[in-house]
């Protein structure tokens, strides 16, 4: 991060959305002390920045998916014991604390937003982040997904635009609650998002299956009651939806290969979970 461009862009600003991390949860135990400075360091000199001209509000994307550890029960309430398993969750956590050392010290205010696994258009697949645009990329290119354990690990998948109007939402909140979290606060495996990207894309995953990571957690839900009740948040893209709109998104990426149309031989298609979606083609 740098300083003198920090420094500028904090010039008559009234609020700031830290969204930015150099690390994944995958790879940052290989690097922690790299974890360490370039995020929990640069974030420490930006609060100290953002004090000194005056910001009034700093809102952090904070990862629901990693700072609670292995949960004792679920859904996941903000009041959850946080044992992060990976050196990315303790870094989003150590920086929650430091929000909260500097509206002590210095009155800067601040939400954090503990967010579920989001996804959507405009997340690149090819950067390897976030398992719904890889799985579904990987799908429609006829590439091989590989599958860390037997697929039945359960996350909480959140639409971007469901995550973006929890900022804005965030944004204009005057309460007394700094943490919330933001998700679905339903849980899918990662054979169910295989499944349904099969339906609706037409293609069938080739997967490999091989051994879990040491730092996947079985399940991860978050409860979304708080956001609820003080936000006036509540997330309206469902997961078919979301899925649908993020695989026509990568069908328009340039180098795709041609890809099937989506199923039609039956109107409604139901996943597991509940999940319902119309297959005719649009």
């Amino acid at each position: 991060m740098h300083s003198a461009s920090v420094e500028q862009a904090l010039t008559g600003c009234d609020a700031v959305f830290h969204l930015v991390s150099t690390t994944l949860p995958k790879s940052s135990n290989e690097n922690p002390v790299y974890d360490l400075e370039s995020n929990l360091l640069a974030t420490v000199r930006f609060l100290e920045s953002a004090s000194r001209h005056g910001v009034r509000k700093v809102l952090f994307a904070s990862s629901g998916g990693t700072v609670y550890g292995t949960p004792q029960v679920t859904p996941i309430k903000e009041n959850h014991p946080t044992e992060p398993m990976c050196s990315y969750g303790v870094s989003k956590l150590a920086i929650e604390k430091y929000l909260h050392l500097f509206e002590y010290m210095h009155g800067l205010s601040y939400c954090v937003l503990r967010i579920a696994n989001p996804y959507g258009e405009g997340q690149l697949p090819t950067r390897l982040q976030g398992a719904i645009p890889v799985f579904a990329y990987k799908a429609l290119q006829e590439e091989r997904i590989t599958i860390w354990g037997d697929g039945s690990v359960v996350r909480d998948y959140v639409y971007v635009s469901d995550v973006i109007a929890a900022f804005l939402k965030a944004l204009t909140y005057e309460g007394k609650q700094r943490v919330f979290n933001i998700g679905s606060g339903i849980g899918h495996s990662i054979n169910e998002i295989l499944a349904t990207i099969e339906l609706l894309s037409g293609q069938s995953p080739k997967m490999n299956y091989v051994d879990a990571r040491t730092f996947d957690v079985p399940v991860n839900v978050l409860d979304i009651s708080r956001a609820r009740q003080h936000l006036g948040w509540e997330p309206i893209v469902s997961l078919p939806d979301g899925l649908d709109r993020t695989i026509a998104w990568l069908r328009r990426m340039p180098g795709l290969k041609a890809s099937s149309k989506l199923p039609s031989d039956h109107k409604h298609i139901i996943v597991g979970n509940g999940l319902t979606f119309d297959s005719q083609p649009k």
